[in-house]
């Protein structure tokens, strides 16, 4: 059972990082144009191009490991990946909460929290 909780939280985090990652990958210019308002009144209104590129290489990190990890547990009981893309999918979603609060978009940082619980549920089943 706790291999079958683990591939659906892999899975689960694989879905919304890889999606993200795609989504900034190809939409680059409106993500870019969104938060250069989002962050205008903040320490990263000069910084946002940045902040969007590490955003993008650690979701794409993310949903990668998640991927393999999702597969190398199904087929061979291994963890390794699992654990690496679960930590990845926690450390970017800390760093999206951080600029939500920055930013003072509490609903925004709110909804990180959701997605925040799974990921940290499936470091702990994966340890």
């Amino acid at each position: 059972m706790n291999n079958a909780a683990s591939i659906l939280l892999l899975a689960f985090l694989a879905i919304t990082f890889i999606q993200s990652g795609y989504d900034k990958l190809f939409h680059w210019k409106d993500n870019f144009d969104w938060l250069k308002g989002h962050f205008a009144k903040t320490q990263l209104k000069n910084l946002v191009r940045l902040a969007l590129l590490n955003i993008l290489v650690l979701e794409l990190i993310s949903g990668i490991l998640c991927v393999v990890g999702g597969i190398e547990l199904f087929v061979s009981n291994g963890r390794t990946f699992g654990l690496y893309g679960a930590v990845f999918s926690s450390i970017t979603l800390l760093m999206l909460l951080f600029g939500q609060r920055l930013a003072k978009d509490y609903d925004g940082a709110r909804t990180i929290v959701i997605y925040f619980i799974p990921a940290v549920m499936a470091v702990l089943l994966l340890s």
